[in-house]
């Protein structure tokens, strides 16, 4: 079948050596929830001013190699009237786009949830390639319950995801696969890797239904970690071999990459966890990060609305990004942090 020839290009500069995505595709209401934290007030002006802030960061472009955006933000300018996607490119980063419209209750199925936002979707592709888009996002979400994940939900995630992969291709862009296996609960790291490799297992079968040229896409899977309310946690080493093993039995080597989610934890202790992974090499893909509050928080604590903070944030973007972009090859030290 003939696919656009630039997909395995893109997939590929996503995953180049010491760079990574940085996830601002914050929804309207997640974004408001941090603002109001740092007592912020969510205006279309506000979330402009913080997300443009972010990238156009001096040297953002050495360690992040795309940003995922909201649909609001693809369409906006900066106060000098550049469009964002432009702002991105002007410094080697791809523009991405959050496509899903969320996780919403899977009826009768109580607890588990789909993701929506397949009608109209071939439609929002051609607009967001014309905005400038060259990749896309869709996050599926699988929690872990006494009785759950049932196989209903994870196919129904998995079908999904696929159906939006295929789109994506189809469109030309690049396709981030996201199922994340929620930190939520108190269930054990075995138990988290066990309903993860049945997940992306399941991911790559319905991928493979609907013909996704694997060069052309990247997974974006959680780490394998036990539940926050777990009383036995894990280390960092236990982390990453429980990952890689997860990874080597469920992920196919012509995948080009992995790009990690940070889910929930510390902006250290996801770093931390990327580089023992990628200690443990050779690997058969590029293990990188999609990392969202991971890089942001320090950022936007020390922004927190202020035009005179500007500076002092992007200095802690660039901090996260240089410490990231460190443990894509495993040469991370503690007392970077």
């Amino acid at each position: 079948m003939e696919r656009e020839p630039n997909l395995q290009k893109v997939a590929t500069a996503l995953v180049a050596s010491g760079k990574g995505i940085l996830a601002a595709d914050e929804s309207f209401g997640t974004i408001t929830k941090r603002f109001q934290a740092i007592g912020i007030e969510s205006t279309d002006t506000s979330r402009r001013d913080y997300r443009e802030t972010l990238m156009s960061s001096p040297g953002l472009g050495q360690h992040i190699s795309g940003v995922i955006l909201f649909d609001e933000t693809l369409r906006q300018k900066t106060a000098d009237g550049t469009p964002i996607p432009e702002l991105l490119k002007k410094q080697g980063i791809a523009p991405g786009i959050k496509v899903d419209k969320g996780a919403k209750p899977l009826a009768f199925f109580s607890d588990e949830k789909i993701t929506e936002g397949l009608d109209g979707l071939r439609d929002r592709f051609a607009e967001y390639k014309a905005l400038g888009a060259t990749f896309a996002k869709w996050r599926a979400v699988i929690r872990i319950g006494p009785k759950i994940p049932t196989s209903f939900c994870m196919k129904a995630n998995a079908h999904a995801l696929a159906r939006y992969a295929a789109l994506a291709q189809e469109a030309g862009l690049v396709p981030i696969v996201e199922p994340e296996v929620l930190m939520d609960g108190d269930h054990t790291i075995e138990r988290c890797e066990e309903v993860t490799e049945r997940v992306i297992g399941q991911v790559f079968r319905e991928l493979s239904k609907h013909r996704i040229q694997l060069e052309g896409m990247l997974l974006k899977p959680n780490m394998i970690v036990p539940g926050k309310d777990c009383p036995t946690q894990a280390s960092v080493q236990q982390v990453a071999e429980a990952t890689l093993r997860c990874l080597k039995r469920t992920v196919p080597p012509a995948v080009p990459g992995i790009v990690f989610l940070s889910g929930g934890q510390s902006d250290v202790l996801a770093t931390q966890h990327l580089n023992a992974l990628n200690r443990l090499g050779p690997l058969p893909w590029q293990l990188s990060f999609s990392y969202g509050r991971a890089l942001q928080d320090a950022a936007l604590k020390s922004w927190s609305g202020k035009k005179e903070n500007v500076a002092a944030a992007q200095k802690a973007l660039s901090h996260r990004a240089q410490a990231n972009g460190l443990a894509r090859s495993g040469k991370y030290e503690d007392a970077m942090k």
